[in-house]
């Protein structure tokens, strides 16, 4: 379906310790792997992945549990969709494509993933983009003091399987509400009919729901820990780190904070980043691509 969104890349099963991890690949420069977010796949990035494969090796990849990649069961720990454990698919993917070092441009969810592998494999990152999130730790501890809704943190994180059921009845109008929720305009004209048919296509099936619930029931647990563990031994970031956050994260009554998002990545994990705002709902790659496109390209420039 999506093949013409992404001219000229090469398509990908790599097998990995989880399972199948469905990527695809294109250009000669640089390594550069972009990881997608909730509740999308690899398409998001379908606007800007042809450009900057002009300038590096890109890779799109789906998370797991995600898109065409494997959707394993979780665990009673949550560690299976722990970010530390799709960071791993990360590493595998990229050595399976020849790859040791690389760049991490993510988004949402799967920026979640870059800054837990630039933490814990701080050789393997050479730069991180970070598009539109605060710390998962962060953004906790601001919803458990009541100062943001839970929403659907909250909701995604319950406990198996109320959420599962619920939403499996009837999952495209939640999913969809979810995104027109979050896009500048309300709506999803902004958004490719191939692309949205994409996300769909993930969304309407048990196992990957059931993912979408491990995730995020994953970031209420063994992220936290994660990231509360490294903000106590003082790590930080050890790479060029970039920001690029959304109108929808500094004005949005659902999600917005009292601090600038530069401020509170300074603060914990990321003390030398910089980065850009851009006029946008969350899903910037999508609703902004030229301006999205632009910043990324002016940080990944030698």
């Amino acid at each position: 379906m999506s093949n013409d969104l992404f001219p000229g890349f090469e398509s990908h099963w790599i097998d990995t310790d989880i399972g199948r991890i469905f990527a695809r690949s294109k250009g000669d420069g640089p390594p550069l792997v972009l990881l997608h977010g909730f509740p999308q796949t690899h398409v998001m990035w379908h606007h800007l992945a042809p450009a900057l494969a002009e300038t590096h090796k890109v890779v799109c990849m789906d998370l797991r549990g995600y898109g065409w990649s494997v959707a394993p069961k979780g665990d009673a720990k949550h560690e299976t969709y722990s970010k530390r454990a799709m960071g791993q698919d990360v590493i595998q993917v990229m050595e399976a494509l020849g790859s040791v070092r690389f760049a991490v441009a993510g988004h949402d969810r799967g920026a979640r993933v870059g800054y837990r592998l630039a933490l814990d494999h701080p050789g393997r990152v050479e730069r991180l983009a970070l598009l539109d999130i605060l710390p998962t730790y962060h953004v906790w501890e601001q919803m458990k003091a009541g100062k943001i809704p839970e929403a659907h943190w909250g909701y995604l994180s319950q406990a198996y399987p109320k959420p599962e059921e619920e939403i499996a009845r009837d999952p495209i109008p939640y999913f969809e509400g979810l995104m027109k929720a979050w896009s500048a305009a309300g709506d999803l004209d902004a958004f490719d009919p191939r692309a949205i048919e994409s996300y769909w296509q993930s969304c309407n099936e048990p196992t990957r729901i059931h993912a979408f619930c491990e995730d995020y029931r994953a970031g209420a647990t063994r992220d936290i820990e994660a990231d509360e563990a490294d903000l106590a031994a003082g790590k930080k970031i050890q790479c060029p780190t970039y920001l690029i956050w959304s109108d929808f994260y500094l004005v949005s009554g659902s999600v917005g904070h009292a601090q600038h998002p530069l401020e509170i990545w300074q603060k914990s994990f990321a003390p030398n980043a910089h980065g850009i705002g851009v006029t946008s709902g969350h899903f910037v790659a999508e609703e902004n691509p030229s301006a999205t496109l632009e910043a990324l390209q002016d940080f990944l420039q030698p």
